[in-house]
């Protein structure tokens, strides 16, 4: 039990800003074998989103309350995943050669493709929050979302290799990688929310999500060999969206 809670405090350490108990010890291992718990990391930031948006609908009506619980979420995480997000555009749009993908992708500075897939990606979930009915109904789809996003970064982690050398990475893979029952228990602690959700709801941002996820994991698997630290923040952010744009489109 004592094992389960520090790999759960590494995966917060690891996927946010907030703080934490200092780790009297750490392994190796421990950032890979924490991503079973990245769905629960992601639900804890949707759920602080999901509370800004309730409180900020009672004082305002239109977008300020979902443009708040984003605003929140991305200072929670420190904008960790849309940072893989735009260097995974600049690299994958940008490069010739798999190689000359990588370098793009580790450079800090911030090109064209990256800086509209940013954009269009956070206003896309934006409007799509704007549309739902109610503030709850948006609440409970931020909470839904953050968690759906993180396991299918934790999904294509367990079914693509990873691609990139690990020199400078802010997470350096184990060769046997996530395992399938981590995987699975990913999947687990990413389902409930979805029960507060209409089932044709989830199931049109269940099949947005996993479209626009995997058309960027194929690609990457194309175009450098498999994934990296970046291509799954921008997995993340993809199936976010996806999910937030099939909810909105059967209950908007």
């Amino acid at each position: 039990m004592i094992r389960q809670v520090e790999l759960f405090l590494c995966a917060v350490q690891f996927l946010t800003r907030l703080p934490m108990p200092e780790l009297k010890r750490f392994e190796p291992d421990w950032v890979t074998r924490s991503a079973r718990y990245f769905p629960l990391v992601g639900q804890v930031v949707g759920g602080l989103s999901a509370v800004v948006l309730i409180v900020a609908a009672q004082l305002w009506g239109g977008w300020v309350p979902v443009l708040l619980a984003l605003a929140v979420g991305l200072l929670i995480t420190g904008c960790f995943h849309e940072d893989g997000l735009a260097d995974s555009f600049d690299g994958l749009g940008g490069g010739q050669t798999p190689e000359r993908r990588l370098e793009i992708m580790k450079d800090s500075r911030l090109g064209t493709y990256g800086a509209l897939a940013v954009v269009m990606v956070l206003a896309l979930k934006a409007a799509a929050l704007a549309t739902l009915p109610a503030p709850w109904m948006a609440a409970t789809a931020l909470l839904a979302a953050h968690g759906v996003g993180r396991a299918a970064a934790v999904v294509t982690m367990r079914l693509t290799p990873y691609a990139g050398d690990g020199d400078g990475a802010k997470w350096k893979p184990l060769p046997r990688g996530v395992r399938t029952w981590e995987t699975l228990v990913a999947v687990a602690l990413a389902a409930w929310p979805l029960v507060f959700l209409p089932l044709p709801a989830v199931s049109a941002g269940l099949a947005f999500g996993a479209v626009l996820a995997a058309l960027l994991a194929l690609a990457a698997r194309r175009l450098i060999g498999g994934h990296t630290g970046d291509v799954l923040g921008g997995v993340e952010q993809l199936f976010e969206l996806g999910f937030l744009l099939g909810v909105a489109a059967v209950l908007a």
